[in-house]
């Protein structure tokens, strides 16, 4: 094949390459959930969302609160997530609000809010579950974190 030729195809391929879109990312985007947000970040409640707010007491400083409406089975085992929302403890009290839908409330299931605290990597405190009985915006009023077994 003769030099110029070569040059030719060589300078069309590069051309080509260049002017073709650059390939898609193959690394998925996160998307952020609204519920897992501070709670003054949320905004005012959407008329399709219903909230559980309170207090929560007991969170040492430094510690990473982790709070959750789960659907649980008759043995109290966890078989669906609802809503969750982390927040940092400042050993102070602690206000929450955990949004949700209602229409993914399950008709007859148990659902129960749970939470627990930790702090380097190690669970501290848990908060006693509390049984959500209805799909409405609630005020659970303050909420004590009791230590660990």
């Amino acid at each position: 094949m003769p030099l110029r030729t070569l040059v030719l195809l060589c300078l069309a391929s590069l051309l080509v390459a260049c002017s073709s879109e650059p390939p898609k990312s193959a690394q998925p985007q996160v998307l952020t959930q609204p519920e897992t947000d501070a709670p003054a970040d949320q905004g005012p409640l959407p008329s399709w969302q219903r909230e559980l707010s309170g207090v929560l007491t007991g969170v040492p400083a430094g510690a990473e609160v982790e709070l959750a409406m789960l659907i649980v089975d008759e043995r109290g085992r966890p078989q669906g997530l609802m809503a969750s929302s982390k927040i940092a403890g400042n050993n102070q009290a602690l206000p929450f609000k955990l949004r949700f839908n209602p229409q993914a409330f399950p008709a007859g299931a148990r659902v129960e809010l749970r939470g627990r605290a930790s702090q380097s990597g190690q669970l501290i405190l848990h908060l006693p579950s509390r049984i959500i009985g209805q799909p409405d915006t609630q005020a659970l009023g303050t909420l004590a974190f009791v230590k660990a077994p």
